[in-house]
């Protein structure tokens, strides 16, 4: 993980500009003795902005930015002259980043849109000059208001990949090998558990120049939603997919079963996934004949479409792509 280039977790001390103090001053020239007062208002703190770039898929380059600082405003001047604001801090974020409360975890936004912008952390404001205060009674306020404190804070930036289609599946069922397969993605393959550390992007190709994006979850195992294994770092980009496409291999003791427990993780980490269209692919279906897979059809569970498939023969590959790729646009 320390040398992945995919970053979807930063902590970091976001500090905004405090606001410039109001000045007291007042008007003094040659034949006007007495001007009364003409202190300008202090500038405004800078913020800390989030802005939403659609080419931007990790958050590596917040990875060593452990405190972000912003300008504070500049004091206000005579001749009722404004102070000039703090210069924001703009960070770049990709799309589905969700900004957090490091302390108490509250969710304040997610950036969904290129380009959009969302005031982190706000700077003070500006404290008004002396001109604010005169009155009838008092015609000659020798004060000003003090600039408003900026503020500190520890924020957390979690990232929740966007794609049309999520792999879900146990450690070692053949995800990577199949988005290898059917796109040009090329994550690391291998026939042992957790082969797969960062979820891996890839563009499938289908008839006509279509085409719709996939992503492969590192594997979930039982108690996932607790926090076992890989737990919860990566269930929050299955949030993010249109379509759910659980693998479970050709030779698990019980599809149903297998796909049951799978479930059963979603539901407890966020009920509204069942909400989302789900298809039962079944790898490594390479090892079967007909008669077989007809006796396997009866342990398959209901209600979801079922399709066996291999990736190494490419096996229904096709026949995949066409319900993926329907489900989406339905």
């Amino acid at each position: 993980m320390a040398d992945s280039n995919f970053i979807d977790y930063v902590k970091f001390c976001s500090r905004s500009g405090s606001g410039g103090a109001g000045s007291a001053h007042f008007r003094r020239e040659k034949h006007v003795p007495k001007g009364g007062p003409d202190g300008g208002d202090g500038g405004r703190g800078g913020h800390i902005i989030l802005r939403g770039n659609s080419q931007l898929w990790t958050l590596l380059h917040l990875k060593f930015r452990k405190h972000v600082i912003a300008e504070g405003g500049k004091g206000g001047e005579g001749g009722r002259r404004k102070g000039r604001d703090g210069k924001d801090i703009v960070l770049e974020v990709p799309l589905g980043t969700v900004a957090k409360d490091a302390e108490t975890g509250e969710v304040r936004f997610e950036v969904n849109a290129d380009g959009e912008e969302i005031i982190l952390t706000s700077g003070g404001r500006g404290g008004l000059g002396n001109d604010h205060f005169k009155t009838s009674t008092n015609q000659a306020p020798h004060y000003a208001q003090p600039g408003e404190d900026g503020i500190e804070e520890w924020i957390v930036l979690e990232l929740k990949l966007l794609a049309d289609v999520g792999l879900v599946g146990f450690p070692n069922a053949g995800k990577s090998t199949l988005l290898s397969s059917i796109s040009a993605a090329k994550p690391e393959i291998g026939d042992y558990p957790f082969t797969t550390l960062v979820p891996n992007l890839g563009v499938v190709g289908y008839r006509d120049d279509k085409s719709f994006v996939m992503a492969d979850i590192p594997g979930i195992i039982e108690g996932a939603s607790e926090g076992k294994g890989l737990g919860l770092r990566f269930l929050r980009h299955i949030e993010r997919n249109s379509i759910l496409l659980f693998l479970v291999p050709a030779d698990a003791e019980s599809i149903k079963e297998q796909y049951g427990i799978l479930l059963k993780e979603l539901e407890e980490y966020n009920p509204e996934l069942l909400d989302k269209r789900r298809i039962l692919a079944v790898s490594k279906s390479d090892m079967l004949d007909e008669e077989l897979m007809n006796e396997m059809r009866a342990d398959l569970p209901e209600g979801i479409e079922c399709i066996f498939i291999s990736s190494v023969s490419q096996y229904n590959l096709d026949k995949l792509k066409d319900s993926l790729y329907q489900a989406i646009i339905e």
